[in-house]
């Protein structure tokens, strides 16, 4: 094996990511080095290549950014006794936690609040080759493809969200259709779902959705009423459960005024500043609100490589597949909004 290896870092303060040569990691006793096959492209990681406020308080530099991947196993470490084999196709849970915390203990291992994150603070999969605990190694299925397993930290993200209110039978409304949307838009209607709407102001990904989400009536926002198409579709009351994925204070506000009464809201979306909101609406209406973090470590991961095997397709949801050495084309991709997920191929670099 070679001793460096390409990769993307943060190198320095300040905008933009690195093509570096840098040391290939070793694996410690309860590791895996993983040869990684396909990394994706995260909005987290835009955040990052900005280097905005929330990435200077939390990303040290150096680092090597990423931590949506997959790829094989190619060494495992001394005191690892899950049976992990050398050539194991895998991708990983990038949070990663301390075994000993009170969370993890009660079996809440993704409450632990000193979680680090892959490609975040410790170091990441945007290279040929990345260390994770053997803990987060998720085998994958002879028929996921590594690009597809590459793209499964995000769609834990849309599943967990999913998962907090019961959506069989429900009329459902989806808030932002970023590629997480989507793919939740997607889940609400493998779940039961009796309605599922999905608005945003993006014609492109609004149009990507129709292809992610079959069947899913997409909302421009500043071109149509959502109470028109919500009388449209015969909702005489509201929708029973939104899942909010934008952070968008105008789709908080469309949430709480068309639920009903009792209704759900699941909030994945982070806003960017604190915003205000009308604390009297959501009491009088009886509202349940959860917020979401990341994916439950496992049960997140079975359930959604059951609903691929159920023939849930996430292929359409793929926009871009390129080099590594082509990074700047795909972050410009994701940044114009005209895409959906980017894919980086680490087998070649064009």
């Amino acid at each position: 094996m070679a001793e460096t290896m390409k990769a993307l870092a943060k190198t320095a303060p300040g905008v933009g990511l690195e093509l570096i040569d840098a040391p290939v990691p070793e694996a410690g006793p309860e590791d895996v080095l993983i040869r990684v096959h396909r990394t994706a492209v995260c909005g987290t990681d835009i955040h990052i290549w900005n280097w905005d406020e929330w990435s200077q308080k939390n990303v040290p530099t150096p680092m090597i950014t990423g931590h949506e991947f997959a790829g094989e196993i190619v060494a495992i470490g001394k005191d690892v006794d899950r049976p992990l084999k050398i050539g194991q196709r895998v991708s990983a849970e990038g949070h990663v936690i301390d075994l000993n915390s009170e969370a993890a203990r009660a079996g809440h291992f993704h409450l632990d609040p000193h979680t680090r994150g892959i490609g975040v603070n410790r170091q990441g999969a945007f290279a040929e080759f990345v260390v994770a605990p053997a803990f987060n190694v998720i085998e994958l299925p002879d028929d996921v493809p590594y690009e597809i397993g590459s793209i499964l930290d995000p769609f834990g993200n849309a599943v967990h969200t999913a998962q907090q209110f019961d959506l069989l039978g429900e009329d459902v409304l989806v808030t932002g259709a970023g590629p997480i949307g989507m793919m939740a838009a997607a889940v609400a209607r493998h779940a039961g779902a009796r309605t599922v709407v999905l608005t945003d102001i993006n014609d492109f990904r609004l149009d990507l959705a129709q292809k992610v989400a079959p069947g899913v009536r997409t909302v421009n926002t500043t071109k149509e009423d959502i109470h028109d198409v919500m009388k449209e579709l015969g909702l005489k009351v509201g929708f029973d459960v939104a899942l909010e994925m934008s952070g968008s204070p105008i789709a908080f506000k469309q949430c709480v005024d068309t639920l009903i009464m009792g209704g759900g809201m699941a909030m994945l979306g982070i806003p960017g500043k604190p915003m205000e909101t009308d604390w009297g609406a959501i009491i009088l209406k009886a509202l349940t609100i959860k917020g979401v973090y990341g994916r439950e470590m496992f049960t997140t991961w079975r359930k959604m490589l059951g609903l691929l095997k159920a023939g849930l397709d996430l292929s359409p949801l793929i926009t871009h597949r390129l080099g590594y050495a082509d990074y700047r084309e795909g972050f410009e991709a994701m940044k114009s909004g005209q895409s959906g997920k980017v894919v980086l191929d680490w087998d070649k670099a064009a």
